[in-house]
């Protein structure tokens, strides 16, 4: 599909992901043991013969642009690649990126002389698999300007997502971007009664909402970028070219997830790991794409495993786990237990003898966890009990973080032996800082 250029775009500080970004932006956060969230857009870019993909960073880069350059090095003898367009300067323009839309325009200089008929528009923070062929085809016929991808939410969930209003023909006549919850009781619903759409929105699901997924004309996209004072898609853009030009909803009744913040990272990771998930990387003809690491196979001396993901490369010894995520070359030592975990894994092996008075990396001997992220290169100490016992929800301890409940060891955070999550050992509210 040479006519489509695709622009991911990579997010801003990542706040609501916090410590997971304090390192690193939100499309690179590991996902599912071995996986980084930028694979995910990028692997259904693939899939649907889209190969010209550009990247736009801005914060905490670093390690997105590595695993990009390392990862997709694409054929040499055509016209595909996946560039990373980071923030820049310029004599024009001193500011960073201002929103999604301002991000685009910034960025243009790079690809507008590449020839495309048709801009597909995607978030790096998102889990799902989405024929993009098949949207852009009814983009097409359709002859839409714009066309995005909607599926219906919760009244729960529409606060926070940009949500679209249908009249009876099943025609979009507004949208709105993170209505308050007075406004959605006030609209009780996208659909008015009796609309013909290709939405059914079930009674728990009234609303339809952008799932951040956009197809623009080349034309339409210029255009609308060109207007001044428009730096966002969901707050401006969207709502101005409605009724100024063709914008189409497209119907997406598979799994999609905004792992955007802790919670939602947290309970996307634990769903992997049971039977009969909506979604799984376990897929024959559409496979997720990651960096090869030619690591060894995963290694397992007794204990128990019980729905749980084990990556490359990772060891399990005498240790009982279940409900987890065992990231890359994680180690978890004899008589841990570990429940509803998910544990990114290490970059390196710890092969030394001496730790300079440091625990081990990976999950030490007797410790237990439970509800509790382990971000990459961290080292929980014997016997450390990491379980939110007392219902905190927002926290710190020596070496760990709560939020939202979750508790979160940063990366290369150090847990020290025999430490407990609990009122006397944790604020009442977090300082913001990582550990």
């Amino acid at each position: 599909m040479t006519d489509v250029l695709a622009i991911i775009l990579g997010g801003g500080q990542g706040k609501r992901l916090y410590p997971l970004t304090y390192r690193r932006s939100k499309p690179a956060v590991p996902i599912g043991g071995k996986y980084r969230l930028i694979d995910i857009p990028i692997s259904n870019c693939l899939h649907a013969g889209i190969r010209r993909i550009f990247v736009l960073t801005q914060f905490n880069s670093a390690s997105l642009n590595r695993h990009v350059n390392q990862t997709y090095r694409l054929d040499h003898f055509s016209q595909a690649f996946v560039d990373i367009i980071a923030a820049e300067q310029t004599p024009e323009n001193t500011n960073w990126f201002q929103g999604t839309a301002d991000a685009v325009r910034r960025a243009m200089p790079h690809f507008s002389n590449l020839h495309a008929d048709h801009y597909l528009i995607l978030a790096g923070d998102h889990l799902y698999r989405m024929d993009f062929d098949e949207m852009v085809r009814a983009h097409v016929t359709s002859g839409a300007d714009i066309t995005i991808a909607a599926q219906p939410t919760t009244a729960e969930d529409a606060g926070g997502m940009g949500i679209f209003r249908f009249d009876r023909k099943g025609q979009i006549e507004g949208f709105e971007e993170k209505p308050s919850a007075a406004r959605l009781e006030e609209m009780g619903g996208s659909l008015p009664a009796g609309a013909t759409t290709d939405f059914t929105t079930p009674a728990n699901k009234p609303f339809v909402a952008s799932m951040g997924i956009y197809v623009f004309t080349r034309k339409a996209l210029v255009e609308a970028l060109a207007e001044p004072n428009v730096v966002d898609f969901g707050h401006e853009i969207i709502p101005k070219a409605l009724g100024r030009r063709k914008v189409r909803a497209y119907a997406f009744d598979g799994y999609w997830a905004d792992v955007g913040t802790l919670r939602s990272f947290f309970d996307a990771n634990i769903c992997l790991t049971q039977p009969g998930a909506e979604f799984s990387f376990y897929h024959s003809t559409r496979p997720v794409f990651s960096r090869p690491r030619f690591l060894p196979p995963s290694w397992i001396d007794g204990g128990s495993l019980c729905r749980t993901v084990v990556s490359d490369g990772a060891s399990v010894c005498h240790a009982d786990v279940a409900d987890s995520i065992v990231g890359l070359r994680m180690q978890v030592s004899a008589g841990a237990t570990v429940k509803r975990a998910v544990l990114l894994g290490a970059d390196e092996y710890d092969d030394r003898q001496v730790h300079d008075g440091l625990p081990p990396l990976g999950i030490g001997h007797d410790a237990v966890l439970e509800n509790v992220i382990v971000d990459k290169n961290a080292r929980i100490g014997d016997g450390a009990i990491l379980v939110n016992s007392d219902g905190i929800d927002e926290g710190e301890g020596p070496g760990y973080v709560i939020r939202e409940g979750i508790i979160v060891v940063p990366k290369g955070g150090v847990v020290p032996a025999g430490t407990r999550v609990g009122q006397a050992s944790t604020a009442a509210a977090a300082k913001g800082g990582a550990a």
